[in-house]
């Protein structure tokens, strides 16, 4: 009976499949070479299967999230719509499985599907081209501020560049854990079921969730995104903080220290977004208005004393650590493979 114990070096094993892990390499490489080169589809970088969601659903659920209804009602015509969205894509998940199956391809199949559900490249395009805007303050590249706020869901006609470059830096911390760190994890764990039911939800959040600030309608799939996104949120954290390493001005003594300081709350960002404050010594956050009109109070983050008035570049430097803690998982998880492949018989 103890022969059947796991050992510590073989745990892993029975957590995920570590034969996924190739694919989902290449699935992040593909994704980020193809959103350089295309940019965003219209203005979004947000993953595709959250972009489809929001094309699919996003009408319906503004016309039922109506403010003047009870929370309760609110929060139940809100568990119905994710249980619907779950439901299909995690039998799209299903038929992911068995077109992999079927065709190989030397694992591209695979790859593309899994890229379905990561933002990489298309992030790096808007925010590049926001930082060249804000940089030169050219009106021709005035299209940045349309993917930034299409992508985060805030109105930038509303604040001031400052502000702007707030939200620009907290997009490229929070775009790193939900549509990298998170949809990768769960796909080691539950393949493309696990992958494309964790997308589902973390689209209907970021849908309707207003980042914490939801009237009811987008409780329910906050919630669940919570729990199923806390642990890949830690480790997209550890990695922003392993980045700082190598990113110039960065603080690695303030990124961990950001895990006892003042700290965004889980829907605004959560520890990754405080990392990236902390270790640029700024402030992230302040009060704006998403795309629907409503006002979404987010709370200051940021060591004491370090300014809200930040600039292109700040935001250049946020997009460095994003782009080595890229790197960083992607080491972490080719590491993953290879021991795996030494352990397992």
């Amino acid at each position: 009976m103890f022969d059947q114990i796991p050992s510590f070096e073989t745990l892993h094993a029975y957590i995920f499949d570590a034969e996924r892990i190739p694919f989902a390499v290449l699935a992040i490489v593909l994704v980020h070479l193809i959103g350089v080169i295309t940019g965003p589809r219209a203005g979004n970088a947000n993953p595709m299967v959250w972009i489809w969601i929001d094309s699919l659903f996003g009408w319906l659920g503004d016309r039922l999230d109506k403010k003047q209804r009870k929370k309760a009602d609110l929060a139940f015509r809100g568990f119905i719509i994710m249980a619907v969205v779950l439901v299909l894509f995690i039998l799209f998940g299903e038929v992911c499985e068995y077109l992999t199956g079927r065709y190989e391809y030397y694992g591209l199949v695979q790859a593309v599907l899994i890229a379905l559900a990561l933002s990489g490249g298309g992030v790096y395009f808007v925010l590049l081209r926001l930082y060249f805007a804000l940089e030169k303050r050219e009106e021709l590249l005035k299209g940045a501020y349309y993917g930034v706020a299409r992508t985060s869901r805030i109105n930038l006609n509303t604040t001031d560049d400052y502000g702007i470059t707030r939200v620009g830096m907290a997009m490229a911390a929070r775009s790193f854990d939900k549509g990298i760190v998170a949809p990768v994890f769960w796909y080691l764990v539950g393949g493309f079921t696990g992958l494309f039911a964790y997308s589902a939800i973390a689209a209907l959040a970021w849908r309707f969730g207003k980042d914490g600030f939801s009237k009811g309608f987008g409780d329910v799939p906050l919630a669940i995104e919570k729990l199923l996104g806390v642990v890949p949120s830690l480790l997209a954290t550890v990695l922003i903080c392993m980045a700082s390493i190598f990113t110039p001005t960065a603080n690695i003594l303030k990124s961990i220290t950001s895990w006892w300081g003042k700290g965004a709350p889980y829907a605004q960002g959560g520890h990754p977004v405080t990392a990236m404050a902390w270790t640029l010594n700024v402030t992230l956050g302040g009060p704006v208005k998403d795309l629907s009109g409503s006002t979404v109070k987010l709370d200051w983050v940021g060591p004491k004393g370090a300014t809200a008035k930040i600039d292109h570049g700040h935001l250049r430097r946020a997009l460095y650590i994003n782009l080595m803690a890229q790197l960083l998982f992607i080491v972490t998880l080719l590491g993953a493979y290879i021991w795996s492949s030494y352990l397992l018989p």
